[in-house]
């Protein structure tokens, strides 16, 4: 906010200063332009609040294309991957990103309204994105849910890891594997496979390039959607994503 202050503060002296420079060359003469935009800005200090809302504006807009620009460029690495764990209709009309961490609060507050809305929906292409920026906890996790993917468990191990309250130490994570039916030896040894690490790399690199700062965080049609949304605007991107809206 203070670097926004500056910069506007300073675009104004020198935009006041720059339309008298012909008529004043002499350093005295320039001084005394300098002081008249600051009177002026102290007798209209709401100037300022303009200029700040419109900088904010701007800065808002530029970063909202840049973002859009890059969902467009990096979109089949988002929605198409073939390594990436997917629910709902795999060729649903459209597709929902989530990046996620299994020991994020807000993640599973949304979890719920999420898998509700895929279903009533019935065309929707749900794309999990393991993005564990907890601690070791959570890519430990995210590590065995990918290694899920091999004996078919992903949706539900996912659903049992979201729904834990404590710790995801190795132990617990077993155990719960375990209660989904999985084989906890072939999923030890599929954790290790180094395929799991480059993907999981690949999300960090996939978040960074769209500005993902935190969990949740959803790309739903071509728009960045962060945060633990509600299920009522969870549809209305939805349906801006069909141009229904």
């Amino acid at each position: 906010m203070i670097k926004g202050l500056k910069a506007v503060l300073a675009a104004a002296m020198m935009a006041l200063a720059m339309t008298s420079a012909a008529a004043a060359q002499d350093p005295t003469d320039r001084t005394a332009v300098e002081d008249i935009v600051r009177d002026y800005l102290l007798a209209n200090p709401e100037i300022i609040v303009e200029a700040m809302a419109i900088l904010r504006e701007r800065e808002r807009v530029a970063e909202q294309t840049r973002i859009r620009s890059s969902i467009t460029e990096n979109y089949d690495s988002l929605a198409r991957s073939p390594d990436d764990p997917v629910e709902g209709d795999p060729d649903g009309d459209v597709v929902i990103v989530e990046f996620f961490d299994y020991r994020c609060p807000y993640c599973k507050r949304v979890l719920e309204p999420l898998m509700k809305a895929v279903e009533e929906d019935g065309n929707i292409r749900l794309v999990f994105k393991e993005y564990p920026i907890l601690g070791p906890e959570s890519v430990l996790a995210a590590r065995a849910a990918l290694a899920s993917q091999k004996q078919d468990k992903y949706g539900k191990f996912h659903v049992a890891l979201m729904n834990v309250d404590g710790p995801l130490n190795e132990a617990n994570i077993l155990r719960i594997a375990e209660s989904v039916g999985l084989d906890t030896d072939q999923l030890k040894s599929d954790m290790a496979d180094p395929g799991i690490q480059r993907q999981i790399a690949a999300n960090y690199s996939l978040a960074n390039a769209l500005g993902i700062k935190g969990t949740p965080a959803f790309v739903i049609g071509r728009e960045l959607v962060p945060g633990a949304i509600t299920m009522r605007e969870m549809k209305r991107y939805i349906a801006q994503a069909r141009g229904e809206s």
